[in-house]
């Protein structure tokens, strides 16, 4: 029986539903070696975009494709996704094949990409309850292994020449999402978030040396081997560009710092008892595989990794209220807003 990754599937919903036939028939052209017949199910899990599991009797396959309706320019870049993982893949990065990308919205609504399907653990609690006590240090040291590997690659090296700018990309990230904050008046303002903005625009510190990053590198984006503490991919890569490590890795280190808000957190857990390192010990274990003696305004890049947080929940927000969420979970994800903002705004006034 396969493992229940993203918490399992269930049949497609009605709002995700497209022509399975005509999907088939463009398998069949474009995935080498695909056989139907196919089974879609759909994963319960994740946000942004849909995810289907596609079931054959030979193989199984994964197909992510953009939201139906309206989208904020950016958003849902399920080309890049596919760009990145067909990239790192050759160079031995812990992702997902990529077998085929679909730009053609007639096929079945929208663009989608189809991967394979890897099998193993994902972890949607961080303070990993379902693993002995001694076994949660060697988990959480893999997952830091893997993100010290990512801002350890050479993006040039590997095809992603204009992926990103290596230069500036606080300025952007910041002026993105308060782009998309401010042009969704449906899922209204929030007064931390509209501080936080001025603030953060007004202190971002010196730049980087640019690398890879994620943008959402979690530990329910990974998938684990079934019985051991190693990555085996690494997921949901939409948000991927060239720029600041620090940043990257100050939005993983968030888990510290939050409860679980619909996303997984550890504040309030007891790190000794539950066997997790302590975030002083975590983040020393990052920088000795990046060669750092510190990171340099971590606390900056701790809140504007709250903010950003609170900034897509707010667009699941917007996407809530027009009926386009793609989870059930949304609605627990948009009352943490208010909180995450507040936490945010208190990381500033430290800082």
């Amino acid at each position: 029986m396969m493992n229940d990754l993203f918490s399992g599937t269930a049949p497609v919903r009605d709002a995700h539903r497209f022509d399975e036939e005509q999907l088939t028939e463009w398998l069949v052209a474009n995935v080498p070696g695909f056989c139907p017949p196919v089974l879609v199910r759909q994963f319960r899990g994740g946000q942004s975009n849909p995810t289907y599991l596609l079931e054959t009797a030979g193989a199984s396959y994964v197909l992510r494709r953009k939201p139906d309706g309206p989208l904020l320019k950016g958003a849902h870049a399920i080309e890049r996704e596919a760009r990145i993982m067909t990239a790192l893949g050759p160079a031995g990065f812990p992702v997902p094949p990529v077998y085929a990308l679909c730009a053609d919205a007639t096929v079945i609504g929208t663009p989608f990409y189809v991967m394979g399907y890897v099998e193993g653990r994902i972890f949607w609690d961080a303070t990993l309850p379902s693993l002995d006590r001694h076994l949660r240090a060697a988990h959480f040291d893999a997952m830091n292994c893997v993100i010290a590997r990512l801002h350890r690659v050479d993006w040039a090296s590997i095809g992603l020449e204009g992926f990103g700018r290596p230069t500036g990309y606080l300025e952007r990230q910041l002026n993105r999402l308060t782009r998309q904050y401010l042009d969704d008046p449906l899922a209204g303002r929030d007064p931390h978030m509209d501080r936080l903005i001025e603030w953060l625009t007004a202190n971002v510190p010196r730049q980087d040396k640019a690398t890879i990053v994620h943008g959402d590198f979690r530990i329910d984006n990974l998938i684990f081997h079934p019985n051991e503490p190693r990555v085996l991919a690494v997921l949901d890569w939409e948000l991927a560009t060239i720029g600041n490590p620090i940043s990257d890795f100050a939005y993983h280190l968030m888990m510290y710092r939050i409860r679980p808000l619909g996303v997984t957190g550890l504040l309030g857990t007891d790190l000794v008892a539950a066997g997790i390192p302590s975030e002083e010990d975590y983040v020393a274990a990052y920088c000795r595989r990046t060669g750092r003696t510190e990171l340099e305004s971590l606390d900056f890049h701790l809140s504007f990794s709250l903010f950003r947080l609170a900034a897509i929940f707010h667009g699941i927000k917007g996407r809530m209220l027009r009926g386009t969420a793609v989870s059930a979970d949304a609605y627990r994800m948009v009352e943490a807003l208010p909180e995450l903002a507040e936490a945010a705004w208190r990381l500033t006034r430290r800082t």
